[in-house]
């Protein structure tokens, strides 16, 4: 098999594997991310799960390819169903999915998480979902990564075993923006944030025009809430998203370039 071409999505990932570890990947799709940590040493095995025909056999064929089959062992069905105490699974995988589905899948499957150190998810949607469930069974939120990749952002979450509530200092605001990446602050970080941003604003609007019920009135303080935190955290942020007049003694990139620092 061919170099894989590994996205920078799924690199992040295998970031946070745990090293050494038997690893689980759940909805392994075409078991790239499974390959890739067998070649860089990350993992010691991969069973590989999917529910879906289609992309079982394409996993198959790129494992054969590999020449992997004695590392990489595929089993067809849903979430965590076909695995168990004995397969010693040390760290399991979730990437590509919408928090909801990734914290429905952890939650059927919670009784087979016994023994197992690490979860690491990649949720595309939703990544509040995923933290509130940690949350709420004894996950500890032990670090984040946030990327840019084709026009969408992604964030990768790993969780092990501990106190939950360790990383959170602001716990709603929090399991909203990400208590690692909300202090890290990175480019993408800000900007999708700045995207969220003019979205809620724009449901705000819309809003202005709906007949008032009890879920709209909800709604509203919902999104003020979430706007109120964004301009809290970004303080420095016009609401097209430039940025507002430096402080004083903050030389601007031009004065930079000019050769004024």
């Amino acid at each position: 098999m061919k170099n894989i071409g590994l996205s920078r999505r799924l690199a992040a990932v295998s970031r946070f594997v745990l090293p050494g570890s038997i690893v689980c990947d759940i909805g392994t799709d075409h078991a790239y991310l499974p390959i890739h940590i067998i070649r860089t040493g990350k993992a010691a095995k991969v069973i590989a799960t999917e529910a879906a025909q289609g992309p079982f056999e394409r996993a198959g064929k790129n494992v054969r390819e590999a020449g992997l089959e004695g590392k990489i062992e595929l089993r067809k069905g849903d979430g965590l169903s076909v695995i168990g105490e004995q397969d010693q699974i040390g760290c399991i995988t979730v990437a590509g999915m919408g928090g909801t589905l990734i914290a429905n899948i952890l939650e059927a499957g919670k009784d087979r998480l016994n023994g197992v150190k690490r979860l690491v998810v990649q949720p595309n949607v939703g990544a509040r979902k995923v933290r509130e469930w940690f949350l709420q069974n004894g996950w500890e939120l032990i670090g984040e990564e946030i990327l840019e990749e084709d026009g969408q952002f992604y964030e990768i979450l790993a969780a092990e075993k501990g106190d939950p509530y360790r990383p959170y200092r602001h716990l709603q605001k929090e399991l909203l923006f990400g208590p690692f990446l909300l202090r890290e602050k990175s480019p993408a970080f800000r900007e999708k944030w700045r995207r969220e941003k003019g979205d809620w604003e724009a449901v705000s609007d819309r809003l202005r025009f709906a007949k008032e019920t009890a879920s709209v009135r909800e709604k509203k303080r919902e999104l003020a809430q979430y706007i109120r935190w964004y301009e809290e955290e970004f303080p420095d942020e016009t609401s097209d998203g430039s940025r507002c007049c430096p402080p004083d003694g903050e030389l601007r990139p031009e004065e930079l370039r000019d050769g004024r620092g």
